[in-house]
């Protein structure tokens, strides 16, 4: 039997699409056949990432803040009455600003944690009461970082925050399994977007050298000698995310080209 990926016709939404990351998956969901709804709290990059999307396929914008409680309620039900239901969620958020642990203030400590834990957690048991109630046997696919696996230096937050994904992921595996649901995470490591154009500025002010320095001792770190794209991380969220994986739950996956170097 040919190896597909089942999504043609399925309902998927996508977190944080409107640029980077959430956007090549997006873009990759819909070149599988997917009907699509992304969300951004910016809505004129919202309208443009809709826009330059839907001659893929079919594509719905909600515009909504990760970190509101609102926003997510209101994601969830505009999905809902966009696609009829969610097969597929991709949960992608952006990042705090770089800094140190001391650097961190408690309205510093208390966003990240609202965006990073808080929110994902929120969102997948809405997500899943929606799946339950009308018998999906869906899927949920979250984005973390290799971070969660070994902190990067001057990302206190995210090296914090980011590992309750670790425990969502499982915790949910084990809960939502026998009803059917699937629950993955992607660890990304270093990929070509503004986040990380922005670690990279912010580590050579620290170090007093260039952003091209810093990005030149990354990649000669990184076993493949380059940073990922946007694109190929796209992939594994497909992957995990339709029927390609149909036997794996409660999986991280790293697509890091090889930077990590703990075993499991």
């Amino acid at each position: 039997m040919p190896l597909t990926s089942g999504l043609s016709g399925q309902r998927v939404l996508v977190t944080a699409a409107s640029q980077g990351i959430g956007f090549a998956a997006a873009r990759a969901f819909l070149e599988e056949g997917a009907r699509v709804v992304i969300n951004g709290s910016n809505a004129g990059r919202l309208d443009k990432a809709v826009e330059t999307l839907r001659p893929l396929g079919e594509v719905h914008g909600v515009l909504a803040d990760l970190a509101e409680h609102a926003g997510l309620d209101r994601l969830v039900t505009g999905t809902r009455t966009a696609l009829g239901g969610i097969d597929t969620l991709v949960y992608v958020t952006g990042s705090p600003a770089p800094g140190t642990f001391m650097e961190q203030d408690f309205d510093t400590w208390q966003a990240a944690a609202n965006l990073l834990t808080v929110s994902p957690a929120y969102l997948a048991q809405k997500v899943a009461e929606l799946m339950l109630a009308s018998h999906t046997r869906g899927r949920m696919v979250f984005s973390a970082s290799v971070a969660i696996r070994e902190p990067i230096p001057n990302i206190a937050t995210s090296n914090v925050c980011r590992i309750a994904i670790a425990g969502l992921v499982r915790t949910l595996a084990r809960e939502l399994g026998p009803r059917g649901i699937r629950v993955n995470g992607v660890l990304p490591g270093f990929i070509a977007t503004e986040r990380v154009e922005h670690v990279f500025a912010d580590t050579a002010r620290r170090q007093g050298s260039t952003p091209e320095q810093v990005r030149a001792a990354l990649v000669h770190d990184i076993p493949l000698g380059r940073i990922g794209g946007p694109e190929e991380l796209a992939r594994a969220f497909v992957f995990l995310g339709s029927e390609m994986s149909s036997y794996v739950t409660g999986a991280l996956l790293p697509v890091d080209g090889g930077i990590l170097r703990s075993v499991g």
